[in-house]
Formats: C-alpha cells, sequence, structure tokens
C-alpha cells in the first residue's frame, strides 16, 4: 500500500486536548469485520461482547517524564531534552532529541534545575538525535528520582497543543503501568478502570500483561510513498510464560485474544511458532504492519483514533480491513469522535 491511501483531512478541533472526566466513559465505535456492522457506544459498553475464557493482552509499561528543561554552559541558553532510551545505566549514556538542535554540540555541558544533574554532549546521532552522559555523584535510584522530579510527562506537543499540567502525570498512565521505559503511553489502555477490569473478570474474562517500551519512532512521520521502504524503530519487549499460557488456552478453545491497542498487537505477532501459537520471548521488535497481513494470535483489537498517515492507523487499518477502518473513520469524523493520545477508542471483532 502507499502512504497517500492513508491521506485525509481531520478537522483540528477534533483531536483531544484533555480525556474523558472518567476513563471508561470515552465513546466506543465497534466494527464487526464478518458484517461490516460499526455500532456507537460508550467504553464501558465493552463488556457486552466478551465473556468466559476470553484474554485480554495489555501492555504494562509505564510512561516515564521523559521532557527535560536545562542550560547550557556559559551561553545559559535554554535547551530542551527528551530522553528515548538509556544505553549503559551504569555510564548513565542515553539517546536524546535536543532543541534548539542547532546549538547543542559534542563537548557542551548541560545542566537542569538547581540540581546537581548535569550532562556532556558526547555524540550527534542524526539532526536532533545526541548522546548524552549524565554526571550525577549519587546512586542508581537517587539518579532516576531526580529525572523523575525534573521531567515533564511527555505529551506529544506537536499534535496536543496545550501546556502539560500535573494532571497529565497520572492520566497519561494506564492502570496496567508497572514497567517503566516508555516515551508515549499505550493510549488504548488509558480507557479502563479498576471497575472495568472487576466487572471483566466476574464474566470470566482474563487480563494478562506483555511489556513494549514505546518509544517515539511509532509517531515519527513516514516520508516514502512506498510503505514497505519505511523502517520502524526497535523497541524492547517482553512476553512472559504467563501470558503465553492463558492465550495459547484461548486460541485452543476458539475464545477471543484482544490486544490491547497497537502496541500489544505488534508484540504478541512479533513472537509466534510454527504452528501459529504465542511464545515467550524478550528482545526488540521493528515490526512494521500494514496492509495486507495475516494474524496469527489476535482475532480482536481495542485502538485510539490515529492521525492520518500514522503507521498505528496503518496496522488498525491491516487488522480491520483498510476498506472498513477507512469507512470508520469517516463516519468518526461525520460523528465527532475524539482523536489522538486523549481520545475515544474502537473495537474492531
Amino acid at each position: 500500500m502507499k502512504l497517500s491511501d492513508f491521506k485525509f483531512d481531520v478537522p483540528k478541533k477534533l483531536v483531544s486536548l484533555y480525556p474523558t472526566e472518567n476513563r471508561d466513559e470515552s465513546r466506543l465505535m465497534v466494527l464487526h469485520r464478518s458484517t461490516g456492522k460499526i455500532e456507537h457506544k460508550v467504553f464501558k459498553d465493552i463488556i457486552e461482547y466478551f465473556g468466559d475464557g476470553d484474554v485480554f493482552v495489555t501492555n504494562d509499561t509505564k510512561v516515564f517524564p521523559a521532557r527535560l528543561y536545562g542550560n547550557k554552559e556559559k551561553t545559559g541558553a535554554e535547551i530542551e531534552v527528551f530522553l528515548l532510551r538509556e544505553l549503559n545505566s551504569e555510564l548513565r549514556l542515553w539517546d536524546v532529541l535536543v532543541d534548539p538542535a542547532r546549538k547543542i554540540r559534542v563537548g557542551n555541558k548541560l545542566y537542569f534545575g538547581d540540581s546537581d544533574l548535569v550532562a556532556e554532549v558526547i555524540d550527534n546521532t542524526t539532526s536532533r538525535g545526541r548522546t548524552i552522559r549524565f554526571l550525577f555523584d549519587g546512586t542508581e535510584e537517587e539518579f532516576h528520582k531526580t529525572i523523575d522530579s525534573l521531567g515533564e510527562t511527555p505529551l506529544l506537543k506537536e499534535f496536543i497543543e496545550r501546556k502539560v499540567e500535573a494532571e497529565d502525570r497520572e492520566r497519561y498512565q494506564t492502570v496496567f503501568a508497572k514497567n517503566v521505559g516508555a516515551v508515549a503511553a499505550p493510549t488504548a489502555g488509558l480507557h479502563f478502570t479498576p471497575h472495568l477490569l472487576k466487572r471483566l473478570e466476574l464474566q470470566g474474562v482474563e487480563v494478562t500483561p506483555i511489556t513494549l517500551h514505546v518509544g517515539l519512532g511509532t509517531f515519527r512521520q513516514v516520508d516514502v510513498e512506498d510503505l514497505t521502504k519505511h523502517k520502524m524503530d526497535s523497541e524492547n519487549y517482553n512476553i512472559p510464560e504467563g501470558t503465553v499460557k492463558l492465550v495459547n488456552q484461548a486460541l485452543d478453545n476458539k475464545k477471543r485474544v484482544v490486544a490491547v491497542g497497537t502496541t500489544s498487537l505488534k508484540t504478541i505477532e512479533s513472537s509466534v511458532t510454527a504452528n501459529g501459537r504465542l511464545k515467550a520471548s524478550e528482545g526488540w521488535t521493528d515490526k512494521f504492519i500494514i496492509p495486507p497481513y495475516d494474524f496469527k494470535i489476535a482475532n480482536a483489537l481495542i485502538t485510539n483514533f490515529h492521525l492520518p498517515e500514522s503507521t498505528l492507523l496503518m496496522t488498525a487499518s491491516a487488522f480491520g480491513g483498510y476498506d472498513l477502518v477507512m469507512k470508520a473513520y469517516k463516519e468518526a469524523i461525520k460523528e465527532k469522535y475524539r482523536f489522538f493520545s486523549y481520545g475515544d477508542a474502537m473495537l474492531i471483532l
């Protein structure tokens, strides 16, 4: 498929700047692949579609406050450093994005807040990318506490055009969040509440985790018309034995295996046995799912409404069928569904 196949206009007012007051009261569009039927519901109605033996696979990655503001030594110029991933915890080496990039060169020292946190730029990686080494006199735990206190919730400012607020620390985190390492939330999980999970449990639904630490590459603009030439950034994942057991049992019993989000979907489709079952593994995946694609594990998907030409939309279209998903997006715009991270949800059956 081509990039232009995923081009359409979303009115700016439909890109949600804030989440709903209650997580499970976002709107929910339900797509039935077998009939093409489209239903309009509220997210907590999701319990109507699942029952005993069905399995929800959630992403338990936890977002850390990855955006830091500081100053250059000597000039005092204000700079922004977006932490992408830790390369070496012992040496405190990180891959980062910097802004304004033209002012930040190898050898520069950067100072953050009134703390003792200093970083030295040691390499250029891309036009905005740098490798930095934090110079911090303290334990690993103290270092991460310092980052946590100085950092800002990493909302994507290109799309959510407002200042980050205190409430974002909690609302840009799923109720499943456990393993720190993501710079963006797995947003399909933002709609779940402990109460809704209890109701699913009472219906016999199992909820089980994988971990995929979402990187900014998920949102990187695709700049090639031929999608087969687009290269995804690698993201670290882990699929535990307990999840494998529940998922394979559900498949054997012809039950639903529901990927909660495209990150969960990508992860479980990255680790499939020769006979079409999930296997435990950990490592890095750069899997890019576009139509057409033969899914081996998931047979239902919960996802948000994504922006045009995004890799997330392409993956959702591979799962739901290009024609049906694009028809659903037209209806979503007409019915004023809310788009992007803090927006509404779609269930594809």
